[in-house]
């Protein structure tokens, strides 16, 4: 039978996607923990730290989105996000002197609509039959409870507020952390589809 091989995924681009995107997570972790432990801390300092790792994030997005894991799911809306991070990030970095009144409602609608998309993703690991689904669609309900938190603002006041980021950052990366650990599945370069060109057996 003759018959052509078809990689059923670059394995490469998925493992630097999926480690990306693990790095990128624990990043946020620990940006969330510092925001909680020293919530008087400069404003402008973190505009220029959330702008970078807003940009490293969207790089990873974009990554992944062409890295064409196993399920189709934890990449799958990552084009469009991946571009909006990286115009957040760069806006954030270039114009951080005239958007710190809006900072923290940047960061909040994109932390909400982060957590809206892994809502629907959650919903349709269910349908794939992943186990865990509902760990992420947990994690992200809350995710963007706090992303809402933050476009409101009702702490009205500076250190709470950054404090309510802080936990944000925090959940958005345990958020990632979960979508990439229970839904990215990387397969060996070994690992074809073999289709039938129309030869005999």
């Amino acid at each position: 039978m003759n018959r052509k091989e078809v990689p059923m995924n670059s394995s490469g681009i998925l493992k630097t996607a999926r480690n990306g995107y693990i790095i990128v997570a624990v990043i946020f972790c620990a940006l969330g923990i510092w925001l909680i432990a020293d919530p008087v801390g400069s404003a402008e300092r973190i505009c220029i730290l959330a702008g970078i790792l807003f940009i490293a994030d969207g790089i990873i997005k974009i990554i992944g989105y062409f890295s064409h894991d196993f399920y189709c799911l934890a990449f799958q809306f990552d084009l469009g996000s991946g571009i909006l991070m990286i115009a957040v990030g760069a806006l954030i970095l270039i114009r951080r002197n005239s958007i710190l009144r809006l900072l923290f409602v940047i960061f909040g609608l994109l932390i909400l609509v982060d957590a809206l998309l892994r809502i629907q993703m959650s919903v349709e690991a269910k349908k794939f039959g992943l186990g865990l689904w509902w760990a992420i669609l947990i994690v992200a309900i809350i995710t963007g409870v706090f992303g809402m938190v933050l476009l409101i603002d009702p702490a009205g006041g500076a250190k709470l507020t950054m404090i309510f980021t802080g936990v944000a950052f925090l959940l958005e990366g345990i958020l990632n952390l979960c979508v990439v650990i229970y839904t990215v599945k990387i397969r060996d370069d070994k690992d074809m589809i073999y289709e039938n060109k129309g030869g005999a057996l």
